[in-house]
């Protein structure tokens, strides 16, 4: 997908954007020395940790904005927009790992019969999108080695994250999507 070069300046740059809207409330411009692969529109996630804990994670699953104005975006989303957490502080930025996930093209996964998913999707090479409805949950492939989830304890947390139940995946009514990613930390 993308180098390891460009990979490593979108960490830089989820950094100085989140820093940059610290220090002024202002979303930072895109610097003029970036890698022009960058242009290329591509899905980005931005995950913050703190002491190894989740402190935030927002991206777009889909590739709506070239990944070096998407990364910006979804920088400063993960760090004073997720609903889960307060708004990142200036000390609390000094101890933040950053971590910047850069997604292939969602694939849906069609299957006869749910048991299929099985032989579909790979532990550590895929991440999930559930789909039932207007209920929509995305895990990253990390969090199923994370949580040394096996495939279907990673379909039912996607389901939990999409806010239905555990086990509809194995609806037909459901969608189940897999794509992959370039982790740069």
């Amino acid at each position: 997908m993308i180098t390891e070069r460009a990979g490593n300046y979108l960490v830089d740059l989820a950094k100085k954007a989140i820093e940059h809207y610290i220090e002024t409330k202002e979303i930072l411009e895109i610097p003029e020395d970036y890698p022009i692969e960058l242009d290329e529109k591509l899905g980005v996630f931005v995950t913050l940790n703190k002491n190894n804990d989740l402190r935030g994670c927002i991206g777009y699953a889909e590739p709506i904005e070239p990944a070096i104005n998407a990364t910006i975006e979804v920088a400063i989303a993960a760090a004073f927009n997720d609903p889960r957490f307060s708004a990142v502080t200036k000390d609390e930025f000094e101890i933040l790992d950053f971590e910047v996930t850069v997604l292939t093209k969602p694939e849906i996964i069609y299957v006869a019969h749910p048991d299929q998913y099985f032989e579909e999707i790979e532990i550590g090479r895929d991440g999930l999108i559930i789909q039932k409805g207007y209920s929509r949950g995305l895990l990253l492939p990390q969090v199923a080695v994370e949580n040394t989830f096996n495939v279907e304890e990673f379909l039912e947390h996607t389901c939990m994250k999409a806010g239905i139940s555990a086990d509809s995946w194995m609806d037909e009514s459901c969608d189940v999507y897999k794509f992959q990613g370039q982790i740069f930390k």
